[in-house]
């Protein structure tokens, strides 16, 4: 069976931002885009009204997948793009559509005036249970905004790509993690930026030049970590350019810091079989809530 791009739609601006970006993506990856609409019957009681009834209700969700094709064939006319509905529990549905999917692309919407994104508990749900990787878009999201500027200072979609941003821990890298990060910058004909924070020691009984010396060995080991780590990344891919940053602080700050410049932030989360509740991580939370560009979340063992 063809694999498809999976976009979770129903009929909100960030989800048109979703299908339009799958749109985008199903280009560099000569795959088809499938829209999915998942629905829930309408309550036993509605069911008996004339304008709110079942089927009033029916069609009309009917109406958002198809919609949201026919403007995706007119502006990407060498995409297939079939859509689908489902009924049931969206969160549950969309899980279970993902394994059969190359990707799972879901929208999220801007928090007015606190600086942040909304990640609903259906998306939170969905990023937290799904093994196949899932790519938030933000609502309002355009092409252009994934380019650098062109000459005279505006974005434009016929630039260079802006690097992908992948996330890691240098003492647990997973290769899936960095291989999506890879193969996304090769799609794009652009630049891997690999963060990776660390804890610094302690502050200890020593003076503050002996304190100092030891924190200076500590980056240099850790810079020389992430560089021996991506050695066999470099070779694999060597028309990708590599950009390393071993930095001392919070994970979840810095990687925030350096998504401002991304056309595609890529991190991992740990699959976790928790039965108290979904848990994506405090770096992937970070990542979801903060930054702006694109976020691709690769679930890892």
């Amino acid at each position: 069976m063809t694999r498809t791009i999976t976009v979770g739609i129903d009929g909100s601006p960030e989800s048109h931002a979703a299908a339009e970006w799958a749109a985008r993506e199903a280009e560099l990856r000569d795959l088809p885009v499938r829209l999915l609409h998942v629905w829930e019957p309408a309550p036993a009681v509605l069911a008996q009204e004339p304008i709110l009834g079942s089927k009033t209700h029916q069609n009309w969700v009917e109406h958002i997948p198809r919609k949201v094709a026919e403007g995706l064939r007119l502006r990407h006319p060498g995409v297939l793009v079939t859509s689908d509905q489902r009924s049931g529990p969206s969160a549950d549905t969309l899980v279970s559509d993902a394994d059969a999917a190359e990707l799972l692309v879901l929208g999220s919407r801007a928090v007015s005036g606190l600086g942040g994104f909304l990640v609903g508990s259906v998306g939170q749900s969905v990023i937290a249970r799904s093994e196949t990787p899932v790519v938030l878009v933000r609502a309002g999201a355009q092409a252009a905004d994934e380019h650098v500027m062109d000459p005279v200072g505006i974005p434009s979609a016929v630039t260079a790509f802006r690097p992908v941003v992948v996330g890691l821990d240098a003492d647990s890298a997973d290769d899936g993690v960095l291989a999506f990060a890879f193969e996304e910058a090769q799609r794009r004909g652009t630049a891997v930026h690999v963060v990776s924070a660390w804890r610094p020691p302690p502050s200890s009984t020593y003076p503050l030049a002996a304190d100092a010396v030891l924190g200076q060995g500590v980056a240099r080991r850790k810079a020389a970590d992430l560089t021996r780590l991506l050695l066999p990344w470099r070779q694999k891919y060597p028309d990708v350019e590599v950009i390393e940053a071993s930095r001392p602080g919070s994970p979840a700050r810095h990687l925030v810091d350096v998504s401002h410049g991304a056309s595609l932030l890529v991190v991992g989360r740990r699959v976790r079989h928790n039965p108290f509740g979904v848990h994506v991580g405090a770096v992937a939370h970070a990542a979801l809530h903060h930054v702006g560009a694109p976020v691709a979340v690769v679930a890892h063992p």
